[in-house]
């Protein structure tokens, strides 16, 4: 039997990753032949390339041979950028300007994945073309990659996203889904950030825009540069957790809402919303409500599935 491999071609970075896993299905269930590398959690199912041996990722991408590449992998926990400096450095900034490099070479349009947190949160909402100011050194970190990966390969998009939750695989994968046990568990009260305003975005989401900057791009190669990709419901972490509470039927009287800006851990941008006007006008984008996809995503980590059963099922 032949088997009918589809002839568009995307190499996905990250693929193990929260944002990655989604992307990869996107792709892959809307007839493209997606190929995903991966770091320590690649096999089975995905390639093994560290992304910061030239080598390996020479390889990878002049034997594959992929029409659009998605750089979802980058070291994205703030606090943990703050710690390891060199190294986040060397994945968020130089791995990225030698993937631009790579994908020049073999003329594959490249989607480099960003966060709000290049603003500073002071004057929101932020355009494509307001000036980043970055306040903590994953921003930074960021937005030296964007440079890096433009000044490598024009033929680049930037996507900037914010605080992205969805089909976790552990609760710590999302600074969202990872509030959901203080939630379930409401014997103790629990402190929650009332200060920063963020816009809680599904992965599926972003993937969905990935795919149709990448198909848009496929017939117009004016399709580059920089854009951002947003949840429109602003939420403190104290609203999401009382939203999570609320999709699942929980009490939510032991959830304390902290208003002042929070002292420990790298400083945060107070409201860094993304203006999303430009894909929208493309006719590009796609948003699950939260309470939809928040349900969807930690259904499976509900402790007491018993009564509950009869309202989601």
């Amino acid at each position: 039997e032949d088997v009918d491999i589809p002839s568009r071609r995307v190499l996905i970075t990250g693929a193990t990753g929260l944002l990655g896993r989604a992307v990869f299905k996107e792709f892959n269930e809307n007839n493209w032949n997606a190929v995903g590398c991966g770091y320590r959690r690649a096999q089975p199912r995905f390639e093994h390339v560290n992304l910061l041996d030239s080598i390996a990722v020479h390889d990878i991408i002049h034997d594959f041979q992929p029409h659009v590449i998605v750089h979802c992998a980058a070291e994205r926990r703030p606090d943990v950028v703050e710690g390891q400096p060199d190294a986040a450095s060397q994945l968020n900034v130089a791995a990225s300007a030698n993937l631009a490099k790579e994908a020049a070479g073999v003329g594959a349009f490249l989607i480099y994945i960003s966060t709000d947190y290049v603003f500073d949160g002071t004057s929101p909402p932020y355009k494509e073309t307001d000036v980043p100011n970055p306040l903590n050194l994953y921003g930074k970190t960021k937005l030296e990659g964007e440079k890096a990966v433009l000044e490598n390969n024009e033929e680049t998009a930037v996507l900037r996203i914010p605080v992205l939750y969805g089909e976790v695989e552990r609760l710590e994968e999302s600074a969202v889904t990872v509030m959901f046990d203080k939630v379930q568990f409401s014997n103790k009260s629990a402190n929650m950030d009332h200060w920063q305003q963020r816009f809680p975005t599904n992965v599926k989401d972003v993937a969905a825009v990935c795919r149709q900057l990448a198909e848009k791009r496929m017939l117009d190669p004016s399709i580059k540069g920089t854009f951002h990709w947003s949840g429109n419901e602003q939420m403190t972490k104290y609203e999401m957790a009382c939203a999570i509470a609320d999709a699942f039927n929980l009490p939510s009287s032991h959830l304390r809402p902290i208003t002042d800006s929070p002292v420990v851990g790298a400083l945060r941008p107070k409201n860094a919303q993304l203006d999303c006007s430009k894909l929208e006008m493309l006719g590009i984008g796609q948003r699950t409500p939260f309470r939809a996809g928040i349900r969807e995503s930690l259904w499976p980590f509900l402790v007491d599935k018993r009564w509950r059963q009869t309202v989601f099922h």
